[in-house]
């Protein structure tokens, strides 16, 4: 297959469009925006999307070619050529939303004292300009804090922030027009073909040579072929790391951000089949209808940014260990499949993971959807998450746990954990120990000795390995507490899900 034109990368920002050359792939869009725009106001605070200092808004055009889809995303960790063909929206724009004036949010956070040292000012703006236009009321002030997760205050002034955020809705509207940008990118949309985007020569390492980006599964299936060495991006929310933070090349890269058919949600009469570009926050919004009880782990499973720019496909074929959406996948019994040219094949998830940071795919294979079946009316699922900091965070220790009961007898087990081994894992002596037994205090003991024997953690600089094997039992124990038969601890029950 030869390589089509090398074009620029053509975005929407500003009121008009950016055509850009000349810069490597791994170039950040806050590196862009700072060194090549001019445009300061967004901050660089860690350079690996923790603390929203750099948080800004991206817009694409929907399918039906109406509307302007925005999110915020971490300018940090994601690359520019990600932004061919979308709109970028910073705090620079806002201003010129109100006819010159303060933007509701930021005339808010005037009012209210919400910035102190200011550093993280911008990011908090931009995460309450999407509040503002995804609402047209104040959010319940829980909502509004989970909405916010993602921004990080260092002067600990999030209170008159939170303010700010409800003040936001006292002043008159101040309506976006999304005409100019729709107009714009609809000018460049060409669906149908791959783009490539070719660095200049250079001698630097870190700098990739070509970033392609198919727009079709077929498409994407011949060049993972002709490049199985290429680096696969999604969501950059972990490579973009690599780059920023290990310093390391990439070389070719393929970007599955184009293809539409990895981003569909399809449901069927046994589950759900999710593709593997589908953002972490649309993925877990479609479990979570079904199992409401994992709707904690989808609210602190990274931040709003990070789940809008990341993809359920990434996390599950990056493989961390401490990774929260694969413990989940396991108590469901999930299934992958993998797809190399036109060939296709299905694996249980459990199958998946080989070793640390190793997985079943061969070279030129590609993670292409997840199925989940989701519970049955007799299945209670609960999904457990053990940090140091409640949002925002990577997990010690994440477990999902489902049993099914007939009485008070166990006639099916599944228990997934996360940081108490180099893969994801389910603890199958546990669940030998469970299954067929009554789910006694008696069960429960055999079971959390067993579950010592399941795992061996190491320690760093999350945990100790002491620490997360009493953790996990003390888990398991509240597992037990919330679902045996007897004086149960009120819990919420799954939703049966029908197709």
């Amino acid at each position: 297959m030869s390589d089509p034109t090398s074009r620029p990368i053509r975005f929407f920002h500003q009121g008009q469009l950016h055509s850009v050359e000349g810069l490597p792939p791994t170039t950040t869009v806050l590196q862009w925006l700072r060194e090549q725009a001019h445009c300061t106001g967004t901050k660089e605070g860690c350079a690996e999307g923790d603390c929203g200092a750099c948080t800004v808004v991206v817009g694409e055009v929907d399918e039906s070619g109406q509307t302007l889809t925005k999110t915020t995303v971490n300018a940090c960790i994601q690359f520019l050529p990600t932004l061919h063909g979308r709109a970028l929206f910073t705090v620079e724009d806002l201003q010129g939303l109100n006819d010159g004036a303060l933007h509701p949010c930021q005339q808010a956070m005037v009012d209210c004292h919400g910035s102190q040292c200011g550093f993280c000012t911008p990011g908090f703006v931009m995460s309450l300009w999407q509040v503002y236009e995804d609402q047209v009321q104040p959010l319940p002030r829980q909502d509004l804090a989970d909405a916010l997760s993602g921004n990080l205050c260092r002067c600990t002034g999030y209170r008159p922030i939170l303010d700010a955020g409800h003040k936001m809705f006292d002043a008159p509207r101040v309506a976006f027009d999304p005409t100019p940008a729709l107009t714009a990118l609809k000018s460049l949309d060409r669906p149908e073909e791959t783009f490539v985007h070719v660095a200049p020569e250079a001698t630097d390492p870190m700098q990739s040579t070509r970033f392609v980006a198919p727009a079709t599964l077929s498409e994407l299936a011949r060049w993972r072929e002709q490049m199985p060495q290429a680096r696969l991006l999604a969501g950059s929310t972990d490579v973009g790391l690599w780059v920023t933070k290990q310093m390391k090349p990439l070389g070719d890269i393929i970007y599955l951000g184009r293809v539409k058919e990895l981003k569909a949600i399809k449901a069927c009469g046994t589950g759900l089949t999710i593709g593997a570009a589908v953002s972490l926050e649309d993925a877990w919004a479609a479990i979570v209808q079904h199992v409401p009880a994992l709707r904690e782990i989808w609210l602190r499973f990274a931040s709003p940014p990070v789940r809008h720019a990341g993809t359920l496909g990434g996390n599950i074929a990056n493989g961390s260990p401490i990774g929260d959406s694969a413990p989940m996948l396991l108590a469901l019994n999930a299934e992958v499949t993998l797809r190399k040219g036109d060939w296709q094949r299905t694996l249980p998830l459990s199958a998946f993971y080989l070793d640390y940071m190793k997985n079943a795919l061969e070279p030129g294979e590609f993670l292409q959807s997840m199925h989940i079946p989701l519970p049955k009316v007799d299945e209670i699922v609960r999904g457990y998450k053990i940090s140091k900091r409640r949002d925002s965070d990577i997990s010690a220790v994440c477990a999902g746990l489902m049993i099914r009961m007939d009485g008070d007898v166990i006639t099916e087990v599944r228990l997934g954990w996360g940081g108490m081994a180099a893969t994801a894992k389910r603890a199958t002596l546990t669940e030998a120990a469970i299954a067929g037994q009554a789910w006694t205090e008696a069960t429960l003991r055999r079971a959390q000795a067993a579950l010592a024997q399941d795992f061996k953690p190491m320690t760093d600089l999350r945990a100790s390995d002491r620490y997360r094997t009493r953790v996990a039992a003390n888990l398991l124990e509240r597992f037990w507490l919330e679902t045996r038969p007897e004086n149960a601890l009120a819990v919420e029950k799954v939703q049966v899900w029908t197709a």
